[in-house]
C-alpha cells in the first residue's frame, strides 16, 4: 500500500505542477505567433513565466487545483478498493502539502471538508483490461473552465450562427459556439473535448474523455478529423484571443468522439479545458505499485517557455497603484492601463459577496482593491503563506457586485474574465474600476506578495476565507473603466459578428 500511495502521490504532484509537453509545444506555439506587444502578448508571456515558474518549485500551476478525474485500468482480479484506498490517502497528503487546494465542498452546507473527500470526491472510473498492469490517468480540471462546459440538444437555434440540425454541420456550429460564448472567463487559450451521441450523463462523461487524448494526435475517423482541425483554425479567427483580450489564439486544442444515441436525443456535449490543462498518467507494476513508466511525458526535459523572464514587460507607462484609491485616481484610468498595485489586496470570492449583502466586511473596503482569488494557503510555524494566487472568474459575482462597491466604497475589483451590464454601471456611477489579472497564473502572482497580515471568514474555509495581503508591484490590465468602457463587451460584440459570418455550411 506504502508504494502505491507515493506512485499516485507523484502523479498527483506532477499533474499539479507540470503541464505535459503536448500542451506546452501548443502553449510555445502561441507565444511565438501571437502579435508582440499586444495585451493577448502580455498574458502569454505571464502564462509562460508562470509555466516556468512552477516546474521549478513544484508549485501548482493554477491556485484552482480543480476537481480529479481518474480513469483505472486493472488486471482481472485486482483488489479495485485497496487502489481506491491509496487514491484518497494521496489526495489527503497532496492537499496538506499545498499541492492540492481544498476544492470538496458539501452542496448543502457549504462546508469545505479540507482534504479533497467526500461524497463524489475524487471521481474514479475503474475498467479491467487483459494486462498485468496498472495504469492510472488523471485530469484536473478547475471550475473556471468547467463553468464553461455546454450541452447542446439538436436541432436548435444557436445564437449568432443560427439553427443547428442533426448532422456534422449541426455539430461544427456547435462547437464553434461553444468557444465563442467561453470568451476569457475559460481563461483561454483553452482545449475543447466534445462527445456527438450519447444521453445527457454519458454525453459529458465522453467530452471529458476526449481531454485524455494528446493535443497533436490525429482522429482516425476521416469525419471527425477534418472536424477537428477546423474547429482549431477557424476558432482562431474568432478575435477572442488570450484572457478574451482580443488576439489570434483562443483554441489550442479540439478532440471530438463519437457513441450511439436514442433516436429521440441527438446531444453535442462540450468540456472545455484552460490553458492551464493538466493531465498525466503512469503505468504502474501490477504487484508492487511502482511506476514502471509515465504517460503523456518524454525522457527530455521539457523546454523552458518564457520568452522574457519579468512576464510582464515594462515600458514605463506603468501606473502605480498604492490603495486606498481616490475617485480621482480611479477615473484617470482607461481601458488598456497597466496597473501595478503596491500595498493592500484583500480577497473575495462567492461565500464573501454573499456575506457582504448581509452583514458589513470585518475590515474597512472604502477606497481599496478587493480580489476574486480562492488562494492555496500553507500555515508554517503560526504564519500563513500564500503558495499560488491567481484570479478566479468574476463573472460568478454580477449579481452582487454592484451592490457591494456602491455599499463599502470599493474602487477597484480584480479578477478574470471581465463582469456584466449591472456591475459596469456601477463602476460609471460610483467611481470603480474593473483590473483583469490572467487567469491561471498563480505562481507568478504569489511571488507578488510580501506578506499576509491576517485572514477573516477562514469559516468559510481557505479558498473562500477574505485574506489581508500585502503586495508589490502586482500587475493587472483595466479592462472595465469608469467612464463606461469594457473591453469584454467590445471583444464579445466584435467575435459574435466574425460567428454569424460563419453561419453558411462546410459540411
Amino acid at each position: 500500500m506504502d508504494r502505491l500511495k507515493e506512485s499516485l502521490l507523484e502523479l498527483i504532484v506532477e499533474t499539479s505542477t507540470n503541464l505535459p509537453p503536448d500542451v506546452r509545444r501548443a502553449m510555445a506555439e502561441a507565444v511565438a505567433n501571437e502579435h508582440q506587444d499586444s495585451r493577448a502578448s502580455q498574458a502569454l508571456n505571464v502564462i509562460a513565466s508562470n509555466i516556468d515558474m512552477a516546474a521549478d518549485c513544484q508549485g501548482p500551476i493554477c491556485q484552482d487545483t480543480g476537481w480529479p478525474t481518474f480513469e483505472v485500468m486493472t488486471p482481472v482480479g485486482a483488489d479495485q478498493i485497496k487502489i481506491e484506498k491509496a487514491i484518497k490517502i494521496a489526495i489527503v497528503e497532496a492537499t496538506k502539502n499545498g499541492k492540492l487546494r481544498p476544492n470538496s465542498v458539501d452542496s448543502l452546507t457549504g462546508r469545505n471538508s479540507g482534504d479533497n473527500l467526500g461524497p463524489g470526491t475524487p471521481t474514479i472510473h475503474f475498467h479491467q483490461w487483459e494486462e498485468d498492469t496498472i495504469e492510472v490517468k488523471l485530469l484536473l480540471k478547475g471550475g473556471g473552465c468547467e463553468n464553461k462546459n455546454i450541452q447542446y440538444s439538436l436541432p436548435m437555434e444557436l445564437p449568432h450562427i443560427g439553427r443547428a440540425d442533426r448532422d456534422l454541420d449541426g455539430v461544427r456550429k456547435c462547437l464553434l459556439h461553444a468557444v465563442w460564448q467561453a470568451q476569457g472567463q475559460g481563461c483561454s487559450a483553452g482545449a475543447i473535448g466534445a462527445a456527438v451521441g450519447g444521453d445527457r450523463t454519458t454525453g459529458y462523461e465522453h467530452a471529458k474523455q476526449q481531454l485524455f487524448r494528446t493535443l497533436d494526435d490525429v482522429n482516425p475517423e476521416k469525419s471527425l478529423q477534418a472536424l477537428e482541425e477546423y474547429i482549431l483554425k477557424t476558432s482562431n479567427t474568432l478575435g477572442i484571443g488570450t484572457m478574451g483580450f482580443g488576439g489570434g489564439v483562443t483554441l489550442i486544442g479540439c478532440k471530438v468522439g463519437v457513441i450511439n444515441r436514442l433516436p429521440a436525443s441527438f446531444f453535442v456535449s462540450v468540456a472545455y479545458d484552460c490553458w492551464a490543462f493538466r493531465r498525466l498518467g503512469v503505468v504502474l507494476d501490477g504487484r508492487t505499485g511502482a511506476i514502471r513508466r509515465w504517460l503523456y511525458k518524454e525522457d527530455a526535459p521539457s523546454p523552458r517557455l518564457a520568452v522574457r523572464e519579468e512576464g510582464l514587460p515594462r515600458t514605463g507607462r506603468e501606473v502605480t497603484l498604492r490603495p486606498p484609491l481616490t475617485d480621482e485616481q480611479v477615473r484617470r484610468l482607461k481601458v488598456g492601463d497597466l496597473v501595478l498595485i503596491s500595498g493592500m489586496l484583500y480577497t473575495g470570492r462567492d461565500e464573501v459577496h454573499h456575506h457582504l449583502l448581509s452583514t458589513p466586511p470585518p475590515v474597512d473596503l472604502h477606497g481599496q482593491v478587493l480580489y476574486h482569488c480562492g488562494p492555496v494557503v500553507m500555515k508554517e510555524n503560526g504564519s500563513w503563506r500564500i503558495t499560488a494566487a491567481g484570479p478566479t472568474t468574476s463573472f460568478r459575482e454580477e449579481p452582487y457586485q454592484a451592490e457591494i462597491i456602491a455599499r463599502y466604497g470599493i474602487r477597484a475589483v480584480m479578477g478574470k474574465g471581465g463582469m456584466g451590464p449591472k456591475t459596469l454601471q456601477a463602476l460609471k456611477e460610483h467611481g470603480a474600476v474593473y483590473l483583469n489579472a490572467i487567469g491561471g497564473a498563480a505562481q507568478y502572482y504569489a511571488r507578488c506578495i510580501e506578506k499576509v497580515e491576517g485572514v477573516d471568514l477562514l469559516e468559510f474555509g481557505t479558498p473562500e476565507a477574505m485574506w489581508h495581503l500585502r503586495v508589490k508591484d502586482f500587475p493587472a490590465i483595466v479592462t472595465m473603466d469608469a467612464a463606461g468602457h469594457s473591453l469584454h463587451a467590445e471583444v464579445q460584440d466584435a467575435s459574435a459578428i466574425v460567428l454569424k459570418a460563419l453561419a453558411p455550411p462546410v459540411f
